[in-house]
């Protein structure tokens, strides 16, 4: 009797604990009994992760460059972690089909999310203060790819594991599984898309890349937290994971990336760039990217820049302009307007159209770099808006190449050839060629073997003191190689020993066969090439300190 005691009252034991298991996981699952918290679990999995890879494009920006290399380690970076918690995903439902732990990872993920607008900067400098110690080459592709690992792996594994689980979890029969994952995907893609449109145009230029990191992981978390408190579980690690987005919305509610300079008279950005405007007693100046030096300036008093537009004045003399003579200018790359002030200051007959494709940095030079009002400024793209016009001008700019971004569509044989068509006669191209170098390879000797295969004259002047270099071409044999100053004319003093010195330093360049196309324009590579030559000439000194003084006297030399 004792044994059939003994095993009735085990039986009952069971039982008890099978019906509380079962409460338990009816009380998990009640939420998910409606399936369309799944598919909106999906949706916004998806959402947050294009938002994410949007933001860390701009997070990188200004100190890699938007190029299409840093847009592919963003890119890979993404599909590995992706992939790698698909797999983990699946294993893991398939092992302990919890819906906990998936929403677990949901929150976990969104603090990690919020914490980059907070450490994520930081991040990026330790990485590439690292970088500078421990290679001496492809510095920017190493630095940024390892800066990328390190702040988008983990969260962007953990939204991987999103689509296994709630296959697991939705799928009640092989009748209609197709159907429940065809669901599921097109739930994801769709929160994708949104999420693709968001950022670019909604929520970077009206409220920036930190406060769009935090909202697409707030989105997350509110998921998490709806679960969590709807099967009353977890109750301190909702508060816990609460607590940490609260503070990261504290303090990483900032747009600033130049986080070091404190005297900033603006910086906010736009669709296109990361700017920022600074000021001193001088000048007023212009900069898309934190490392990457100044894009415009003004200088105060009026006098000239010392920089590439100055040379740049030599054009409209090569074209047969003269300070009264009439003409037309084109800018491809407005800026802030500091040419097309030069040219107005010295050629009162001009007339200067400009084409800038970034409508905020046209904004922000009409508010501080006082950009003459009589200069027509059109958002458009250069190559589009030759396209879509057909006079002709004297003198064409192009300056729309800033740092190692270089617009493939600006580059090439087929824009040069367009640009060729809009010129008088007797017309001048002139070029801003950043980090010119006359090494074989480099992007410098291709843009110029390009021009000169479209242009039969071209010359080439050294801005003194700067990597700039300024190209001149023309259809006109005996336009590029002389300055030429009618003794009528009435220019002061700086402005002719200007041109004399670009006169004296004009180089005749003969093109060769380094063709760029429309079909095949290797610019990001040749431009990452280029700066991580720069960079490793720079970076020497430091390395040299490090060697010498150790970390110690390195972080001292930084004024650490």
């Amino acid at each position: 009797m004792k044994e059939v005691s003994s095993i009735n009252k085990n039986t009952d034991e069971i039982k008890a604990e099978v019906t509380v298991e079962k409460k338990e996981d009816a009380n998990r699952r009640g939420i998910l009994r409606n399936k369309t918290y799944l598919y909106m679990t999906e949706f916004f999995a998806g959402m947050a992760v294009m938002a994410v890879e949007l933001s860390a494009s701009r997070l990188l920006a200004p100190y890699f460059s938007s190029s299409q290399i840093v847009w592919t380690i963003i890119i890979g970076t993404i599909m590995i972690s992706m992939a790698l918690g698909n797999i983990y995903g699946g294993r893991s439902a398939d092992k302990d089909p919890n819906p906990d732990r998936l929403y677990k990872r949901l929150a976990i993920a969104a603090v990690w999310i919020a914490a980059i607008p907070v450490l994520g900067k930081y991040i990026i400098l330790l990485v590439s203060g690292v970088m500078i110690i421990a290679i001496n080459q492809n510095f920017l592709i190493i630095a940024a790819f390892t800066s990328c690992m390190v702040i988008f792996v983990y969260p962007l594994f953990l939204l991987g594991t999103v689509t296994p689980s709630l296959v697991k979890y939705t799928v009640d029969s092989l009748d209609d599984n197709g159907k429940i994952v065809g669901s599921l995907g097109a739930s994801n893609t769709i929160g994708s898309i949104i999420g693709t449109f968001l950022p670019t145009f909604v929520t970077i230029p009206a409220v920036g890349t930190s406060i769009t990191f935090l909202i697409f992981s707030g989105v997350l978390l509110v998921l998490s937290l709806i679960y969590f408190i709807s099967v009353k579980r977890k109750t301190i690690f909702i508060i816990i994971c609460s607590v940490l987005f609260i503070l990261c919305s504290i303090f990483g509610n900032s747009d600033s990336f130049a986080f070091w300079q404190k005297d900033l008279t603006y910086e906010g950005e736009s669709i296109y760039n990361y700017l920022q405007v600074k000021e001193d007693d001088k000048s007023i100046i212009l900069s898309t990217n934190v490392l990457f030096g100044v894009q415009s300036i003004t200088i105060k008093d009026g006098s000239l820049s010392g920089m590439y537009y100055d040379y740049a004045l030599a054009a409209p003399l090569m074209a047969g302009i003269n300070d009264t003579s009439e003409g037309e200018v084109l800018i491809l790359g407005m800026g802030t307007g500091t040419y097309a002030k030069e040219l107005l200051k010295y050629f009162g007959g001009l007339h200067v159209e400009g084409v800038e494709i970034d409508e905020k940095i046209t904004e922000l030079a009409r508010k501080y770099f006082d950009e003459p009002e009589e200069a027509v400024v059109t958002t458009y793209d250069g190559r589009a808006y030759l396209q879509a016009v057909e006079k002709k001008y004297d003198v064409i700019m192009v300056d729309a190449y800033q740092d190692i971004t270089i617009p493939f569509q600006m580059s090439t044989k087929e824009f040069f050839t367009m640009v060729k068509k809009h010129l008088t006669e007797n017309g001048v191209m002139v070029v801003n060629l950043n980090m010119y170098s006359d090494a074989e390879g480099s992007i410098s000797e291709y843009l110029c073997d390009t021009i000169g295969n479209v242009f039969p004259y071209v010359s080439i002047v050294e801005v003194e003191g700067y990597t700039n270099s300024v190209l001149f071409a023309s259809m006109n044999k005996d336009a590029v190689y002389d300055v030429l100053i009618s003794k009528s004319s009435d220019f002061d003093e700086e402005f002719v020993n200007l041109m004399s010195t670009v006169n004296d330093r004009l180089k005749v360049y003969t093109a060769g066969d380094n063709i760029l196309t429309d079909d095949k324009a290797p610019v990001e590579l040749l431009g990452m090439k280029e700066i991580d030559v720069r960079i490793t000439e720079e970076l020497s000194y430091y390395k040299d300190v490090y060697q010498e003084k150790g970390i110690k006297g390195l972080l001292e030399e930084l004024g650490l």
